[in-house]
């Protein structure tokens, strides 16, 4: 582009500062910065705003500042940036200073801030600025909501959603994958059956994974087959973890023919296995005694697929040997 003799614009920095961020090249970043300053374009609040998530996402909070304090218009847009730079680098007290000092909040800034203390834990700061919100969305909510259920309150996360003024899919999942996430598999199909009969909500693939695995963790195949073929009426796409959770239900419980047929379905409807999938798969294959199947299903995976087996893979496969006296066959692998 320069070769050409084509000026950038502050258009064209903001992407080239994306990349910069997304690839962790900081170096060219600092190029670009130099370039961008030489150019007259410090004072733009789209490529100033830019910058700050660049150098904040690589861990250079100084440099970060630097361009926010030399910034001329810094609108609510700079001022979440510079905020959530401070929350990337786990430090709250700067994070919360620069709030108290932000001259506009919207909504985004409240839950930037909150998340930030979420995430460190402190549910007592992230609850007592929930509550001190000018105004609550439902986004605001399901925050709180996946805080809770991310440090295992589950308690305080029921008792939220039943508070919750409105609820979206996401709210809903909050609830599921909050029970899912704390083995509370038994309340997760509780859940899901009350949206179904309570909201005109329609499931989404998280939802699908986390009632699929609790069936799974808890034997109920009929169930699981159920929400299958339900997901599959209402029109859901089958993806890869939607699989993986199927592939899990029948390997589990004996049903790992079904299993090794999913996986062929997945494969001819071009969805492409993880390394999840592959447990499931050598998991049917140890079930049915398929040894010669399950050295083919692993060399697939690494083969064709470019998957660095893990100790869940080397376990499935000792099990299989194990069941079938072939242990001196690990040395293949």
């Amino acid at each position: 582009m320069k070769s050409l003799d084509i000026a950038p614009n502050c258009f064209t920095f903001p992407i080239v500062i994306k990349s910069c961020g997304k690839s962790d090249a900081l170096l060219e970043g600092e190029e670009i910065h130099c370039v961008l300053v030489k150019d007259g374009f410090r004072a733009n609040p789209f490529v100033g705003t830019t910058l700050i998530e660049m150098y904040a996402g690589l861990g250079v909070i100084r440099a970060a500042y630097k361009v926010f304090s030399e910034m001329f218009e810094r609108n609510v847009v700079a001022w979440t940036a510079m905020i959530n730079g401070y929350i990337l680098c786990r430090d709250m007290v700067s994070a919360q200073r620069f709030f108290d000092l932000a001259p506009e909040r919207d909504i985004v800034l409240w839950n930037t801030v909150i998340s930030g203390y979420i995430e460190l834990g402190n549910m007592v700061k992230a609850q007592k600025l929930f509550n001190d919100m000018p105004k609550q969305d439902v986004m605001s909510w399901n925050t709180m909501l996946n805080g809770y259920a991310s440090n295992g309150n589950v308690e305080a996360c029921e008792r939220l959603f039943e508070e919750m003024p409105e609820r979206n899919i996401f709210s809903w999942n909050g609830l599921i994958g909050g029970y899912a996430r704390n083995g509370c598999f038994f309340e997760v199909l509780q859940s899901f059956k009350r949206m179904l009969i309570e909201s005109d909500v329609l499931p989404n693939d998280a939802t699908l994974v986390s009632v699929l695995s609790s069936c799974a963790r808890l034997g109920a195949l009929d169930l699981g087959k159920w929400v299958h073929v339900y997901a599959e009426n209402i029109g859901y796409k089958r993806n890869v973890y939607v699989g993986n959770a199927l592939i899990d239900i029948l390997a589990m419980h004996g049903r790992g023919t079904d299993a090794l047929n999913l996986f062929g379905q997945m494969k001819s409807s071009g969805e492409k296995p993880d390394g999840i999938t592959f447990i499931g798969i050598l998991c049917a294959c140890s079930h049915l005694g398929l040894v010669e199947d399950g050295f083919l299903y692993f060399h697939s995976m690494v083969d064709d697929y470019l998957i660095v087996p893990q100790i869940e893979h080397y376990g499935c496969m000792v099990d299989l040997l194990a069941r079938a006296g072939l242990l001196d066959r690990l040395l293949t692998l």
